[in-house]
């Protein structure tokens, strides 16, 4: 599907309810003036990009964009769940990111004459805004404040891509995997804790860069070390700090 295209509609009776969401159900402006990009800008900024947003609601599964596309801006997820990834001539896909609620994805390739680097897949239903590219080019005119503060975004990008690139080149995969599911768990509190994965196990094997047999074996070993306990998408950890410290 081509970015620019409205997704297919479903028939209203297979619609979900939460699907019927439209611009007169959310309020546009005031969700994107909660992104980094825009605070602290005048309200006219935002009023000025929301005319140029549309919402898109899709089913799980919905391709938003394809590697090679050509890009038409950029996306902020209301709500639902996406999937950033690569593709291989041999049609293997590699997971680069997986995104929730509030984030974005897309504003890198706004400053390039080029196209998508990765597709972007829904993995639930999902709905999202598309923020569009003439928009924001319209406003680098405008407001250099603008410009310092994509500039500051792209770079924290870069930085969380690069300590990505870290952890696959330094850590063992079962440190990436121990890291992952104690992402949100501060240290200092060792306590026991339930971690549910937010998407299939396959997607996260692949966001860590491991196979998802690897994914698996390492799962089991630490639970037959008594270090967690598995149930579908439930891990619970019985002792974080033994986890924590566990020798990877």
């Amino acid at each position: 599907m081509e970015t620019g295209q409205e997704p297919v509609p479903c028939s209203e009776a297979a619609r979900p309810r939460s699907m019927h969401l439209s611009r007169r159900s959310i309020n546009i402006e005031a969700l994107l003036s909660n992104l980094p990009l825009f605070r602290g800008l005048d309200s006219e900024v935002v009023t000025r990009v929301a005319r140029a947003t549309r919402t898109i609601g899709v089913r799980r599964g919905h391709v938003l964009f394809r590697e090679r596309e050509t890009p038409t801006g950029f996306h902020l997820i209301v709500y639902g769940q996406v999937k950033l990834t690569v593709g291989s001539p041999h049609g293997a896909e590699k997971v680069v990111d997986i995104l929730g609620q509030g984030q974005t994805f897309g504003e890198a390739t706004m400053f390039i004459d080029g196209s998508y680097p990765v597709t972007a897949q829904t993995l639930t239903e999902s709905l999202l805004l598309h923020v569009s590219r003439g928009a924001i080019l319209d406003e680098l005119d405008r407001d250099p404040r603008l410009v310092r503060q994509i500039i500051a975004g792209l770079s924290l990008r870069l930085h969380q891509l690069l300590t990505d690139v870290e952890s696959y080149s330094m850590h063992s995969g079962c440190q990436r995997i121990v890291d992952y599911l104690l992402r949100d768990h501060p240290t200092g509190d060792e306590g026991s804790i339930t971690v549910t994965l937010p998407v299939g196990k396959n997607v996260i094997a692949s966001r860590l860069n491991l196979t998802q047999e690897t994914f698996s074996r390492i799962l089991q070993n630490l639970s037959a070390k008594g270090l967690l306990v598995v149930h579908g998408r439930m891990i619970h950890i019985p002792h974080v700090g033994r986890l924590r410290t566990h020798d990877h």
